[in-house]
């Protein structure tokens, strides 16, 4: 699964648990590292755990992908799921507040979600239309 696909589908799977502000971050032409951050918000412990069990656990069943390392502890207020190319940030407000990855890494490209790009090419399509 190229990378691209990977993050959208990390960033679908967040919100399935109901992660809040989830952004997807093209960082490919500024680091080294990986080529996307996904961040999420989650609110409690058992939300955060949720939100990380649901995109690894169906990442794992329906697609055969595992990330190469994660760190999760209980009590953590920042859940990271490391799959080379993509690097999962879960966070609580207070920590994504906090740390600002988005602020961090300003310059990155935000990934739109994919039906937001075929709402505004079907909106273009029926403009060219009329």
């Amino acid at each position: 699964m190229d990378a691209k696909k990977l993050a959208q589908l990390c960033r679908d799977l967040a919100e399935n648990k109901k992660a809040e502000d989830v952004v997807v971050l093209d960082v490919s032409k500024l680091s080294s590292v990986t080529d996307y951050f996904v961040i999420a918000t989650g609110t409690s412990d058992p939300h955060l755990r949720a939100i990380e069990n649901e995109v690894l656990d169906r990442l794992r069943e329906e697609h055969d992908v595992r990330p190469n390392n994660t760190d999760s502890q209980a009590g953590a207020n920042w859940v990271v799921a490391d799959f080379f190319d993509v690097i999962l940030h879960i966070m609580k407000p207070e920590t994504r507040a906090l740390y600002d990855l988005e602020g961090l890494w300003g310059d990155a490209v935000r990934v739109p979600k994919a039906r937001a790009r075929k709402k505004k090419a079907a909106a273009a399509d029926e403009a060219a239309a009329a």
